[in-house]
């Protein structure tokens, strides 16, 4: 078993860990994907893998949020912790606006 390149923290947090590895967030069939990278977290635009073997060979991680081995159900706000040293908030009740993906936190390193 390899280590999966983030760490899910409490009801609504996801902890990306490993640089080589983006993140492909999906939560549920209506929202819109989130990407997150070493460099910081955006709206996916591109085609959305099929399983977690064709994400892998794209150097990203599927992490469905509504899988028993992540949160087990759609979620409305998710946090994110970036390896950029920031926290993000993701507010599914606000896609399509300038307060769907907000800078929550920002760590002093």
């Amino acid at each position: 078993m390899t280590e999966k390149p983030y760490l899910v923290s409490g009801r609504n947090t996801l902890i990306h860990k490993i640089r080589k590895f983006d993140l492909l967030i999906i939560n549920g069939d209506e929202a819109p994907p989130i990407v997150v990278t070493f460099r910081g977290i955006k709206v996916y635009e591109g085609k959305v893998p099929d399983n977690k073997r064709e994400a892998k060979m794209m150097d990203m991680e599927l992490v469905d949020v509504t899988s028993g081995e992540v949160f087990g159900d759609e979620k409305t706000l998710i946090f994110v912790q970036t390896l950029n040293g920031k926290e993000y908030k993701i507010d599914y009740s606000k896609a399509g606006t300038s307060m769907f993906i907000r800078v929550h936190q920002d760590s002093i390193f």
